[in-house]
């Protein structure tokens, strides 16, 4: 009977194991995400800031240039701070995840080997060996 229970508990910890396993895939993907989203933002600034130097400076009007430019910036790093806020967000949920995995992996183990020891009692028990 307490081997049943043990494999009982077992399964459970296998079955929080795989979803814990599927929240971190789904949060890689996010970070991934958020990355790509990083870059992406990154690119459109340079861009954006390429065509206004060429736009106002090399046209001969720098005080709009400098205008443009703080703007641009500005609403580029608000831009670069929501994201780097959603990927530090995203890198602590990940980090608790993994601590929540490496619990259920030690509980796991521990119920493994006391598995072990109980079927190990169970074979030996009472035998004395054939006298």
């Amino acid at each position: 009977m307490a081997i049943s229970n043990i494999h009982e508990t077992l399964l459970m910890y296998t079955k929080q194991k795989s979803m814990i396993n599927n929240q971190l895939g789904t949060i890689m993907m996010n970070m991934l995400s958020a990355t790509k989203q990083n870059a992406d933002a990154q690119s459109k600034f340079n861009t954006r800031q390429q065509n206004c130097y060429y736009q106002y400076y090399m046209a001969g009007n720098p005080d709009q240039y400098e205008i443009v430019m703080e703007e641009l910036e500005m609403g580029h790093e608000f831009e670069m701070a929501k994201l780097n806020a959603w990927e530090m967000q995203l890198e602590l949920q990940k980090n608790n995840l993994e601590t929540k995995l490496n619990q259920v992996t030690t509980f796991e183990q521990s119920w493994t080997k006391l598995l072990g020891n109980n079927i190990k009692k169970d074979f030996t028990y009472g035998g004395g060996g054939g006298s």
